[in-house]
């Protein structure tokens, strides 16, 4: 081992934090995107605007639901802003989740869920209130006794009559 050889050990320097956090906050992540698509044409606009990006694996379109779906390493706002600015078309973030995660989670009866623009078996992802201080909250257990009593369902509930 040479001198120069030992001297450009001890003036090597390792990389850069930067860029390690850079590899790190890039995770592999599906975007989902609505975005009105009428004919073939839009489709391969649409297709082609998020093609060529940085970190972008895997490109869907979905006609049927307006609805393009990117999967990479890439931001999600990112690819909406690139959408808009390469098709010069309105373009959000999915806002439609399962009817059946809606249902669990949240009152079924919750206002600006129902969309009619969504997709079949899709409502619209709302953030709810606290159910106990909204005006949706649950009915308790009294209420539902006496709302049971008088049920259609069962006629033989009411003990009045």
């Amino acid at each position: 081992m040479g001198a120069l050889d030992s001297l450009s050990e001890l003036l090597h320097f390792p990389r850069s934090h930067r860029s390690k956090k850079l590899k790190k906050s890039r995770q592999l992540q599906t975007v989902e995107i609505k975005v009105r698509i009428d004919c073939d044409g839009c489709e391969k606009k649409v297709k082609k605007s998020v093609e060529g990006m940085k970190g972008v694996t895997q490109v869907e379109v979905d006609r049927k639901q307006n609805k393009l779906t990117v999967v990479g390493y890439v931001d999600p706002e990112k690819v909406v802003g690139r959408v808009r600015h390469r098709t010069g078309k309105k373009a959000e973030l999915w806002p439609y989740v399962p009817y059946d995660v809606v249902a669990r989670a949240a009152h079924p009866y919750a206002p600006e869920v129902y969309d009619r623009k969504a997709p079949p078996g899709y409502v619209r992802n709302v953030v709810l209130q606290d159910p106990q201080t909204s005006g949706l909250a649950r009915a308790g257990s009294t209420e539902v006794k006496y709302i049971t009593a008088f049920s259609d369902d069962n006629p033989y509930a009411c003990a009045i009559m």
